[in-house]
């Protein structure tokens, strides 16, 4: 979900200079896990402050921090932050979740926003988005296109997002060839390339032709591109790397969310709540389907708009358990605090889970 820089404490520390003078203004805060133009994760955060900036203009202050590692390195950052003035603080990465907690309860007056995260207080909202829908989605694309009857999942943590997912993917491609197996290629890293690509040439060496990922570099599209095996983007459309490769691509737009909540703390009606959207609300979109036939990108069009309905829902009965456990009946579709705490895979994924997670 995140790019996990360990470049440092608070010497990997860095706060823009868009604060502006004016003391009165409100300052909005932003953290991110990796640098602001590593292509990914911490990229889409950054376009999502700028928008931020484009909405509100002179009205609020903005600033970010960046590279701050997921650990007990991030404590000072956030106490930092808040200590300088920060109004209103966007925590991007699962792993602040602790800072977040220990910092919201010594500033009350501050208003945090956590995303990936489940713990929310007086001051502390989370939020998240539903990417287990983009998965579905492509997973029913994988079935479609691929010769092998098998797609690569490039995975970081078996944390509950990466996890639903996996399990997503292979489902959607469930429904469209019930034979159809993912086998996951744990890289143990959100961002690592080398890591990342060596997983990509692994699954090309195992005859898959179809990759998808979870970890935020291009390693895995330019690995697809080279070796003529088709992809998946993750985070940004990847289309210009992936020429050849990328079907579609899950994309980011963080920026009406953070506009919508900054809004909320102007006007008053900003709450420590749990906010988790999909493709319904636009806070993710597909990129444009490519390198696919006419009839496979009505079949994805078609899907994609039965997924935002919720005529489609990605995990609903019956399903069973990697173990071959029945875990949804049929017609029993799965609770969000059910999704929420995945630690498991359903049948057709093809791997162990890590004993130790991020």
């Amino acid at each position: 979900m995140s790019v996990l820089k360990q470049a440092g404490a608070l010497t990997a520390l860095v706060l823009t200079a868009s604060f502006a003078q004016a003391a009165d203004k409100p300052k909005i805060c932003f953290v991110y896990p990796g640098l602001k133009t590593d292509g990914g994760w911490s990229e889409a955060q950054e376009r999502g402050r700028l928008e931020v900036e484009k909405q509100f203009g002179d009205r609020v202050q903005t600033s970010f921090a960046e590279s701050v590692p997921e650990s007990a390195a991030a404590m000072p950052v956030f106490d930092k932050l808040a200590a300088s003035g920060c109004n209103m603080i966007f925590a991007t990465a699962f792993g602040y979740m602790d800072a977040v907690l220990a910092t919201a309860a010594k500033y009350p007056a501050v208003k945090f926003e956590h995303l990936a995260g489940f713990k929310t207080t007086r001051n502390v909202a989370v939020y998240n988005a539903r990417f287990y829908e983009g998965r579905y989605l492509t997973g029913r694309i994988a079935a479609k296109m691929s010769k092998a009857g098998q797609a690569a999942y490039i995975a970081p943590f078996p944390i509950p997002e990466v996890m639903q997912g996996i399990n997503a993917f292979e489902l959607g491609a469930q429904s469209v060839d019930p034979r159809f197996k993912t086998k996951v290629y744990w890289t143990g890293a959100w961002f690592d390339p080398d890591k990342e690509a060596k997983a990509a040439r692994a699954a090309a060496s195992d005859g898959i032709d179809i990759i998808t990922q979870q970890t935020d570099s291009t390693a895995p599209m330019q690995v697809a591109e080279t070796g003529n095996l088709r992809a998946f983007g993750y985070g940004a459309d990847l289309g210009r790397i992936g020429q050849l490769a990328q079907l579609t691509a899950i994309v980011y737009n963080w920026g009406a969310y953070y506009t919508a909540r900054v809004k909320a703390y102007l006007d008053g009606s900003w709450g420590g709540e749990v906010n988790w959207d999909g493709l319904s609300s636009g806070i993710i979109t597909m990129a444009p389907y490519r390198n696919m036939p006419a009839d496979i990108v009505k079949f994805a069009q078609s899907s994609e708009q039965k997924i935002a309905s919720g005529a489609l829902k990605p995990f609903h009965g019956p399903v069973r358990t990697q173990a071959s456990k029945t875990w949804l009946k049929k017609s029993e579709t799965a609770a969000d605090s059910v999704l929420l705490s995945m630690d498991f895979f359903v049948l057709g994924v093809v791997g162990d889970i890590p004993k130790t997670g991020q």
